[in-house]
């Protein structure tokens, strides 16, 4: 057995030639599981293999300087984790309904906070089943269940949204996963009433939901049926928020809405109205501050006047006004394709566009597949702009109290470490002088609410150490010194 011995250094003054304050960005990216977009790579493939195929996404993530993973769970009234609310999603194992042997999620928790790495719970409210999928529908999916909420439309099946029992279902989904699950946030996307299918002729198909509105006129109701179909949604949006943090105050609560709210905000911009026609009120919801973070798809490029990214970011900003995250998503995707107005280093771009607006603080992209070729456009665009890691910035509404500082342990063996410690802390940022620069590292929490660091040489001049909670509070610093 090595010998060992142990040097404990507190929290020491900083002292001359301090490194910058530590990045502070949101570097997220979707993990689609519907049609195994992302993963897995086909269905039906091993337990072994299937977390094979996650770590090997989840370290791309590290090496990319990603902080944050936002893991689709719910494609379509299924479960890619054990429920009792819902069958497994058929996109695991080929048969909907069957157990994979292992629950997806809470290896992909654990997996992610071994990396440093930020977990958000991707959540589709609303549809029921998707015609990529295959296998029969089990008999304790709800489109077997209960056809009356679960109603067939177009190719798809999609849940009712002003059916009291469907938002009582989804709200209950997304409380079970939060209460249960050690994530970091719950993130909804652009899919409130569905994109409008078609018919034969090309007309487009009325959503099936004369049965609640002749309800709600019965009951006198008074109000249009866009805006009752819209009240309803608004009704869900407020009540998963307030759920959420009732549950977990420091899970953060994400949507991704399309990234025009109507076409003329701002002035010129034209393109899909998803007020007038998935009857979402995307602006209410980002006034109101009913999320904490907020990600417009924002998937066109900078030269498209039409819809201009940086005009669209400026626009939501401006209407950012209980000042929540404001973290744009981008299409990484698209890439290397022969769609006009796109150059090679257009995310780049984009990057560089959303650091110079005002109130915006990271980016979303999709999708981890156009990332995960170290050659390909869409990671040689992240290496350029995202050269040293970054925490997730703070969220002060839900809580400003900054953890105790973290203890630094030095272990001398074969080659030296430090052992870092803190009761509060969910990751540490350590920072070491090299040559003309400081070298930034995210160190994980481990076990004991310790986390290990080693230089693979031997001892840095200083060693400057923060701890960071769940909330993204940042320690005063911890100094160890040659």
């Amino acid at each position: 057995m090595r010998s060992l011995s142990f040097a404990l250094l507190l929290a020491a003054p900083a002292l001359a030639a301090d490194p910058p304050a530590v990045s502070r960005e949101f570097r997220g990216v979707w993990v689609a599981t519907v049609a195994n977009i992302d993963w897995p790579s086909k269905p039906g493939l091993p337990a072994d293999e299937q977390k094979k195929e996650l770590r090997a996404i989840l370290d791309r993530c590290v090496e990319l300087n990603l902080n944050a993973v936002v893991f689709q769970v719910r494609p379509m009234c299924d479960a890619l984790y054990k429920s009792d609310l819902e069958p497994w999603s058929g996109f695991l194992t080929g048969t909907p309904g069957q157990d994979p042997g292992y629950d997806p999620l809470a290896y992909a928790v654990a997996e992610s906070h071994k990396r440093g790495l930020e977990l958000h719970c991707w959540i589709n409210p609303y549809r029921a089943w998707h015609p990529s999928a295959k296998g029969e529908v089990p008999a304790t999916h709800l489109v077997k269940k209960r056809p009356d909420l679960a109603k067939k439309y177009g190719k798809h099946h999609w849940l009712n949204p002003t059916h009291p029992e469907v938002q009582k279902h989804s709200l209950a989904v997304i409380v079970d996963v939060v209460k249960r699950y050690d994530i970091d946030g719950v993130h909804l996307d652009d899919y409130f009433y569905p994109y409008a299918e078609q018919d034969d002729d090309k007309k487009d198909i009325p959503f099936p939901d004369d049965d609640t509105w002749a309800a709600y006129q019965k009951g006198g109701g008074k109000l249009e049926r866009d805006d009752w179909r819209r009240d309803a949604v608004n009704t869900f949006v407020k009540q998963m928020y307030e759920q959420v943090h009732a549950a977990k105050k420091w899970v953060k609560v994400g949507i991704s809405p399309f990234g025009i709210w109507r076409p003329g905000h701002p002035t010129g911009i034209q393109g899909f109205d998803q007020y007038a026609k998935l009857y979402a009120d995307a602006k209410l919801w980002l006034n109101e501050g009913w999320i904490d973070y907020w990600t417009p798809q924002l998937y066109w490029p900078i030269q498209q006047e039409p819809q201009s990214y940086p005009k669209l970011l400026a626009w939501w900003a401006d209407e950012n006004t209980k000042k929540r995250h404001l973290w744009p998503g981008n299409i990484p995707s698209r890439l290397g394709g022969t769609t006009k107005n796109w150059t090679d280093t257009e995310i780049a771009d984009q990057i560089a566009a959303t650091r110079k607006q005002a109130g915006a603080g990271g980016n979303v992209h999709f999708s981890m597949k156009a990332l995960m070729k170290a050659d390909g456009l869409g990671a040689k665009n992240l290496a350029a702009v995202y050269a040293e890691p970054a925490v997730v910035p703070a969220s002060p509404w839900l809580g400003d109290d900054k953890p105790g500082p973290p203890a630094v342990v030095l272990v001398k063996g074969e080659r030296p470490w430090f052992l870092l410690a803190s009761r509060t802390a969910t990751r540490f940022v350590a920072r070491y002088p090299k040559g003309d620069g400081w070298v930034t590292k995210v160190v994980p929490v481990g076990d004991f609410a310790y986390g290990s660091l080693d230089l693979g040489f031997g001892f840095p001049e200083r060693l400057i150490v923060t701890a960071y909670d769940r909330l993204g509070n940042e320690s005063d610093p911890a100094e160890w010194k040659r």
